[in-house]
């Protein structure tokens, strides 16, 4: 009688082999940037068909945990997660510091280069939720919808949808340009009499769609973050809804706040 787990048999090989090769990367075994043993290599020391050795590399790099380098191997890739900073992100100081938005602040910060692509500009009627954020009436109220792609070092890392009151937007930069100008979207808010001054940020977690799969590059088994984000003015009043969708293997979120006694 074979002493081989049947359910460990019924795993392809491939599986197999990434499996270890994933779990010698958690334990920090192979550690980043260390080179994998070649195809030849892998198939020797796991007894496996070369192709085997290459569609388990394939895996790994499908999940964001290698990378080829023409000429030189596979190596196993740098953490480059880009850290959100929470409300201070948001901070009126940063933005009077730098002059640049939250996003691109925050990624000059950890050593990177921010490129944001402002893909449409539109008039909508705004989505139940955002409504029900904005205090807006689904029915008859419209806003300014702006849909931006956010790249650090030319990698997709995030899509963001705003959505503003068109009474805030209309007849200003907020309804029609790409170009916001020194400061950004916050800037041209403040001009407008809306100082953010508080936020409100729901996360969570799942699966992207196709569309998000093929726009983010995201692969196999990565799921997303969702962060439904409000800014809200010195008048304790919603001025505009962000809905982000960010590659989880490429983000992470950082708050740091008090805690309140009610």
């Amino acid at each position: 009688m074979s002493d081989v787990d049947p359910t460990a048999r019924a795993v392809p090989a491939s599986k197999r082999l990434a499996g270890e090769l994933r779990h010698a990367i958690a334990t920090g075994e192979l550690g980043p940037g260390a080179r994998l043993p070649s195809e030849r290599a892998l198939a020797e020391t796991h007894r496996v068909a070369r192709n085997t050795a290459r569609e388990a590399v394939r895996l790994l790099a499908d999940e964001g945990l290698v990378t080829a380098v023409h000429g030189k191997g596979v190596f196993v890739r740098e953490p480059q997660r880009l850290l959100r900073f929470g409300s201070s992100r948001y901070s009126n100081q940063l933005r009077e510091r730098t002059g640049l938005s939250p996003f691109r602040a925050e990624v000059a910060e950890q050593g990177r280069v921010a490129r944001v692509d402002c893909t449409s500009i539109t008039r909508v009627a705004p989505p139940e939720r955002v409504a029900a954020r904005l205090g807006l009436d689904p029915e008859s109220g419209t806003v300014a919808r702006r849909e931006n792609w956010y790249y650090a070092d030319d990698e997709p890392v995030q899509v963001g949808v705003t959505y503003i009151p068109w009474a805030v937007a209309e007849d200003s930069v907020l309804a029609s340009s790409a170009q916001l100008g020194k400061g950004s979207l916050y800037a041209r808010f403040e001009e407008r009499g809306h100082r953010i001054t508080r936020i409100r940020e729901e996360v969570s977690a799942r699966m992207p769609s196709p569309d998000e799969v093929r726009g983010l590059a995201i692969p196999d088994g990565v799921p997303v973050l969702e962060v439904l984000h409000t800014g809200i003015d010195q008048d304790d009043q919603p001025f505009e809804v962000t809905h982000f969708i960010m590659r989880a293997d490429l983000n992470a979120v950082d708050y740091n706040m008090p805690v309140e006694d009610r």
